[in-house]
């Protein structure tokens, strides 16, 4: 299980447009990885939205946001397109990101265990260290927390 500290595990999956991205290309800025279970679902469309509406936010503090879910290439530019969603949308359908991440496992649903993507959020600094993980994550109030979260580590390194 990957902890806070840990340096990010490296991947290449294709974007919502199917250009491939490398965690390693973006080396020097500060990463907002969040793992979502699926598009166009309530949960995960307001997640979406939500770092959608504070993208600029993140960019001035050289931060790229990426989710990811297991959903194909072309689910996510459906998705991208419907929503007007500024995010990049990463495709891992064979879960094995996922998986490397700890995203993915045995989690309730409508009172049965089930295998699924577990909602969880990553914030990895330029050297590519983790420095925050929030598990289980609840969508209201989350994207606020990480950007504050952002910007105190961003104070601490001053």
């Amino acid at each position: 299980m990957l902890k806070e500290g840990d340096l990010a595990p490296d991947f290449c999956l294709p974007d919502e447009e199917g250009k491939e991205v490398c965690l390693s290309f973006l080396k020097g800025k500060w990463i907002i990885l969040y793992f979502y279970p699926k598009d166009n679902t309530p949960g995960c469309t307001k997640e979406a939205i939500s770092f959608t509406e504070r993208i600029e936010d993140f960019k001035r503090l050289n931060a790229e946001v990426l989710g990811l879910s297991k959903d194909s290439v072309k689910s996510h530019l459906s998705f991208k397109n419907k929503h007007g969603l500024k995010v990049k949308l990463l495709s891992d359908e064979s879960a094995e990101v996922l998986k490397k991440y700890g995203a993915w496992g045995k989690k309730k649903m409508y009172g049965r265990e089930v295998e699924g993507t577990i909602r969880t959020t990553f914030l990895i600094d330029p050297n590519g260290r983790i420095r925050k993980i929030w598990r289980n994550v609840k969508v209201d109030g989350h994207v606020d927390q990480v950007f504050e979260a952002l910007k105190e580590l961003i104070k601490e390194g001053e």
